[in-house]
């Protein structure tokens, strides 16, 4: 029987912190033997927002790299540039075509960002779901790996597919699968370190809201010394009026490999000054490793751009097909 398949996706802009790798990256790893999986760098989707031209494709080859540095196995996935298969670009007009605006408009994370960029709002960051929509039909996904925050715009990617297929395929099997969300309850939501009821964040204009996968010891050290914490002795999970607190239990629970029960038997009695340098300490040995792959990695381009461009064959040849296979749905005449 068939593996099924999940496709997900990070964006190049800025560095990747602690909750894009427990949050996603670490889940992909752990679950990557049981399907077949693509993983792409969404750089299409980076330029919704103000982006940096000039290190654009540097980031985005070191997010590639930081998929494999983090455990990413080539035998059971394919890493790839989103727009480096330019049917990505192609699926998005043709859902576009077919989307309501009042669904894209009805979207909270378009609300949200639209009040941040004000009169700048450009149309892409309306379109981002459609675009989303796109990536995840065109690879015919059984899961995609999603956080909390994702979930309406899969609701939307299944509702754009359905709709697809009942307008269009009506005397023939579906062009689209309508795929599943694959959400882990445990780290699927890491919060900030200045605030532990917003979500980490890249965007967060303080670099010390977050730890970033390639922060040096020193910054990390610096970072958790001056996290928000509260004057409460003693440290426990689920208290709804200690947010920090249980944030950063939760880091150490992840980073450490402990179980919750282990890790609230172990902090119920300290305080800050002794749990700080133990999160710090525990945090610096896990990401060291992946710190010291991602420099190898990075050492030999040659190696990098042959995994990008065997990914995008691979990509391509099934993105291709199931973009033929809604033209076709639609009429148009395919290329002689």
């Amino acid at each position: 029987m068939a593996k099924q398949r999940v496709l997900s996706g990070i964006q190049p802009t800025g560095n990747l912190h602690l909750g894009n790798y427990l949050g996603a990256i670490r889940n992909w790893v752990e679950g990557q033997s049981q399907y077949e999986n693509f993983f792409c760098v969404v750089d299409l989707h980076a330029i919704t927002a103000p982006h940096n031209p000039a290190t654009l494709a540097a980031d985005t080859y070191a997010i590639a790299a930081i998929y494999l540095a983090c455990g990413i196995d080539l035998q059971h996935a394919h890493i790839f540039v989103q727009s480096h298969v330019p049917a990505h670009s192609e699926l998005t007009w043709l859902l576009n075509c077919i989307t309501p605006l009042n669904w894209l408009e009805d979207m909270i994370q378009f609300k949200e960002k639209a009040v941040r960029q004000g009169e700048n709002v450009n149309v892409g960051l309306l379109d981002y779901p459609v675009l989303m929509a796109a990536d995840i039909l065109l690879y015919q996904a059984d899961k995609v790996p999603v956080g909390e925050d994702q979930k309406q715009h899969l609701e939307l990617t299944r509702d754009i597919a359905a709709r697809f297929n009942h307008q269009f395929c009506k005397d023939k099997s579906s062009t689209f699968k309508l795929p599943e969300p694959l959400i882990r309850a445990a780290g699927a939501r890491v919060m900030s370190l200045t605030d532990g009821t917003r979500k980490m964040s890249k965007s967060d204009p303080s670099d010390l809201s977050r730890i970033n996968v390639l922060d040096a010891p020193e910054q990390i050290q610096n970072k958790i010394k001056r996290c928000k914490t509260d004057p409460v002795r003693g440290l426990e999970f689920d208290n709804p009026e200690r947010p920090e607190c249980n944030n950063l239990l939760t880091l150490y629970m992840l980073l450490s490999g402990k179980t919750k029960a282990e890790v609230a038997a172990e902090c119920q009695d300290m305080g800050w000054g002794q749990f700080k340098p133990l999160l710090t300490e525990t945090t610096i040995s896990a990401l060291k490793p992946i710190q010291d792959k991602y420099s190898d990695i990075m050492a030999d381009k040659g190696y990098l751009e042959s995994v990008l461009r065997q990914g995008q064959e691979a990509a391509a040849a099934i993105a291709n097909q199931t973009l033929n296979q809604a033209k076709s749905a639609l009429g148009y005449a395919l290329p002689l």
